[in-house]
């Protein structure tokens, strides 16, 4: 299969040229019609799938749900968003769930499934801080030990492959440096630590940061914090909300302009009301949440966020056209990034012969309109 526009995203810029796919990969790229086309798309954007990193679920499925079909969906029905791989997200609960949840997204890796491709599971807690705990249940909040993780990556068939802790949280900072010898991303978040504290966190092997500016200390100018911290260090990764509602507008332009277009991760954040009609009975951790007019999740009764109910795509359009964001740091933070961060930028990220046919076209006004999963048309 041939496909083609003027406008697709390589080398860090658009340019007009075609893709040939043959089986999950891309085969090659041609000069602009240099080869009979199966697809025109005219001057629609060619870019790479996106990969979303940090989200709990969609379509009434939550990860902490554990339940095989709910998951194979939620797979097979996000590429009408433009993502084609996915980290899905645990939120804090008690062992038990948790060990299901992740079980669970083994079950499906191993038998099979249509879609995006899970690339391992993000840990988003239990190993957190009680006061920058924000919507996760306090109750199951633990304190982090090595002992404990290797059950759940043995119970995960060892595809926790990102975790959020809070670093002042691990003494000795024993569980980051496991995890970073064992392959698991270590990123800092749901934390109270001061800018020193996750220097020592970064020193000892955390590489990212989770939905910066949220569950974090805030950025002051004699105590900077953690978001002084993913400002000021450029060189490790920072994921951030980008909906313009759990961060400002401001906040997300400051946030790329400190990063540049290597280190910011776009992520949803999402939560099993995404894709679901308006109003409805929703949990997360098991405990009640309701959603907003703008699409932002809270504790039932509340103004404490829960998450969100973002599009990738939507975001996309979010950071280039209100937040003004260069088009090439925005790309990037829904592609290359967060597959560097991941360690899987020999395949995933890029449109370039050899790498997975991971693709999506995008209208001018970002809707999908159509997106390739390793190779197969999804809409």
């Amino acid at each position: 299969m041939i496909i083609q526009s003027t406008r697709v995203w390589i080398c860090g810029q658009f340019m007009a040229a075609q893709l040939e796919v043959e089986g999950e990969k891309i085969r090659r790229v041609y000069a602009y019609g240099e080869q009979p086309v199966d697809q025109d798309y005219g001057s629609k954007r060619i870019l790479p799938g996106f990969i979303d990193v940090h989200t709990h679920g969609c379509y009434g499925f939550d990860t902490n749900d554990a339940e095989p079909e709910g998951l194979r969906n939620w797979m097979a029905h996000i590429p009408e968003e433009g993502v084609t791989s996915i980290l899905p997200t645990t939120v804090t609960q008690m062992p038990d769930v948790l060990t299901k949840a992740v079980a669970n997204v083994a079950k499906v890796v191993d038998e099979g499934y249509e879609g995006a491709e899970i690339l391992g599971i993000h840990f988003e807690g239990p190993y957190l801080d009680m006061e920058y705990k924000g919507a996760q249940p306090p109750e199951a909040i633990a304190k982090p030990t090595v002992e404990q993780f290797q059950m759940y990556q043995e119970a995960a068939h060892g595809l926790i492959r990102y975790i959020t802790m809070a670093p002042e949280r691990d003494e000795d900072f024993a569980l980051t440096k496991y995890c970073k010898e064992t392959g698991v991303v270590v990123s800092m978040g749901h934390s109270a630590a001061t800018y020193e504290q996750a220097m020592l966190g970064i020193a000892n092997g955390a590489t990212s940061m989770t939905h910066v500016y949220n569950g974090m200390t805030p950025y002051h100018h004699r105590k900077p914090g953690l978001v002084g911290t993913a400002l000021r260090v450029r060189d490790i990764y920072g994921e951030v909300i980008c909906d313009g509602c759990h961060s400002h507008l401001a906040a997300l332009n400051n946030f790329f302009t400190a990063k540049g277009r290597d280190y910011g991760i776009m992520i949803t954040d999402s939560l099993r009301a995404k894709h679901c009609p308006p109003g409805g009975e929703y949990e997360l951790g098991g405990h009640p949440i309701e959603i907003s007019e703008s699409g932002l999740a809270y504790l039932k009764g509340t103004n404490t966020i829960a998450g969100s109910t973002l599009y990738m795509n939507r975001g996309l359009r979010i950071l280039i056209e209100e937040a003004m964001i260069p088009v090439d740091v925005a790309i990037n933070s829904c592609t290359i990034n967060p597959a560097r961060c991941l360690g899987v930028d020999d395949r995933k990220g890029k449109l370039v012969a050899g790498y997975d046919a991971d693709i999506v076209v995008l209208e001018d006004d970002y809707q999908v309109a159509q997106t390739y999963c390793r190779g197969k048309a999804m809409l």
